[in-house]
């Protein structure tokens, strides 16, 4: 007898529906699994049979069973098919009763323990938004996975604690457990960091508004203890929340890197991920047999911060180029190709130059041109003044919520700039988009034409110039690019250590 069930397999964030087809024969009891399966997935066979057994199913003793996972060229990792094969040996053995026709609009993930309980397994709200895609009416997942399924609408999820309950459910023995509206994730201790408790750097302040309003990338240079860590900190708290979309996003790319907490799936902060120097290439931007997700992709959305930048190696920094132009990362491996996104805003710190030509030739090797043209606003973050470290609560600098209305309404006029665009905010427009939509008076292009003559700019930086001379405008409410704006843009446009 021949049985087939639905499954998922993760590649990069998609999931692919992966047909888990059971066949048994008269023979000596054996259990063969093809269909280009890992180490985990050869081991199902001794999970499957305890499991089994422990929940008091008793299959044939006397039968071979051969379970292919289709099709054979995808490769098949991690423990998930597990209840699907358990499933289909039941139904091909007439212990599961379930007709063939209800199975088909049904998807099965799930670890199996070997006393039969069901374990979490990653990347389930992947799968339940392919389900839905498909046109797939239920997805059945373990319990701890269900609240993360329910994130989907126009979808059935039945979360279970164990095989019994599941065949139960199939029987119609019992009615599925009801799932609560999943709770979001509790906010990082990072985003308690406050702009007024940061003393002094006013400049520093108003550069990382404009980043925070126009997505834009960020260089912070300045001795140590100036505070650039302690800004980098409080930007997260001036962006503004995540949309529906980006919380789906960002939960999306924490469920596959399996980083998603059990009791709060649904991710409503903006990732903030800090990398120490040490970091390896494959660690920041992701890789690994089976491609896993790498800092640029759990900054989606959120803040990627690099400490130190100067003591990156240079190939490390050199892998970042691509993301932050493209705003997603490819990576190719024998087996084929997984892109994740990678929109982040990078928010870099390092102590500048030393005033020697050492120093200065060692900080050029590390941080080549390209990716220096590719930060938007590099800041000199100056020693703070004891004025402002003794001045009294009362005469703190704005709160972050103040800077954040700002920077939500800059937000919204991008949305409505770009309603019927794929893209979200100013520093994401191409060449197209800002000729369309940033148009230069004479006095403005003659500014923009000395400065590229003075400062040597190449064309991506007077682009993205005039990037954040847009962003400039938006959040003081002005229709049109003036030569203030320009002028201010031009500012943050220094090189390192000047």
């Amino acid at each position: 007898m021949l049985t087939q069930l639905a499954s998922f397999q993760n590649i990069g964030l998609q999931s692919e529906k992966i047909i888990v087809e059971v066949g048994i024969h008269n023979g000596e009891a054996k259990m063969h699994i093809v269909g280009l399966g890992d180490t985990a997935v050869q081991e199902s066979k001794r999970r499957v049979w305890l499991a089994l057994r422990s929940s008091g199913y008793h299959v044939g003793t006397c039968k071979v069973t051969t379970v292919n996972l289709a099709p054979a060229d995808i490769r098949k990792s991690g423990p998930r098919y597990d209840l699907p094969i358990a499933l289909g040996i039941m139904r091909a053995n007439g212990i599961l009763e379930t007709p063939e026709h209800a199975l088909a609009s049904m998807a099965f993930l799930g670890e199996l323990a070997l006393d039969g309980s069901l374990r979490h397994v990653t990347g389930v709200l992947s799968a339940a938004i392919a389900c839905r895609e498909l046109g797939m009416r239920t997805i059945v997942v373990p319990a701890v996975n269900g609240a993360e399924a329910a994130l989907i609408p126009g979808l059935t999820v039945i979360a279970a604690e164990n095989l019994h309950e599941v065949v139960s459910i199939l029987h119609r023995e019992q009615e599925p457990k009801s799932i609560a509206t999943p709770a979001a994730a509790p906010r990082a201790p990072c985003g308690a960091v406050d702009f007024a408790d940061v003393r002094g750097q006013q400049h520093a302040k108003r550069a990382l508004e404009i980043a925070a309003g126009g997505g834009h990338n960020v260089l912070l240079s300045g001795a140590p203890g100036a505070g650039k860590t302690l800004l980098a900190r409080a930007f997260r708290g001036i962006l503004p929340p995540l949309s529906k979309e980006e919380s789906i996003e960002v939960t999306q790319v924490y469920s596959v890197a399996n980083l998603l907490p059990h009791d709060a799936p649904l991710l409503r902060e903006r990732p903030f991920r800090l990398v120490h120097h040490t970091a390896s290439g494959v660690s920041i931007v992701g890789g690994g047999q089976v491609p896993k997700p790498g800092e640029i992709t759990l900054a989606h959305c959120g803040v990627l911060f690099l400490d130190e930048l100067a003591e990156f190696p240079a190939q490390v920094l050199e892998v970042l180029r691509q993301p932050l132009e493209d705003r997603e990362i490819t990576i190719t491996r024998a087996q084929g190709s997984v892109t994740f996104p990678a929109d982040f805003i990078m928010i870099a710190a390092m102590n500048p130059a030393r005033y020697n030509a050492a120093s200065a030739q060692r900080i050029r090797r590390r941080i080549s041109q390209p990716l220096l043209d590719r930060i938007d606003l590099t800041i000199n973050v100056q020693a703070v003044a004891v004025e402002d470290l003794q001045r009294k609560p009362a005469q703190q600098s704005e709160s972050s919520a103040a800077i954040l209305r700002r920077v939500i309404a800059a937000r919204r006029l991008q949305a409505r700039r770009f309603a019927d665009m794929s893209i979200r905010t100013n520093n994401e427009m191409g060449v197209k988009q800002i000729d369309a939509l940033c148009p230069l008076d004479d006095s403005t292009r003659q500014l923009l034409r000395q400065a590229v003559e003075r400062m040597g700019l190449s064309a991506r930086a007077y682009h993205r110039t005039i990037k954040v001379a847009r962003t400039i405008a938006d959040i003081a409410g002005d229709e049109n690019i003036e030569a203030a704006h320009v002028a201010e843009a031009l500012q943050y446009r220094q090189g390192v250590g000047e």
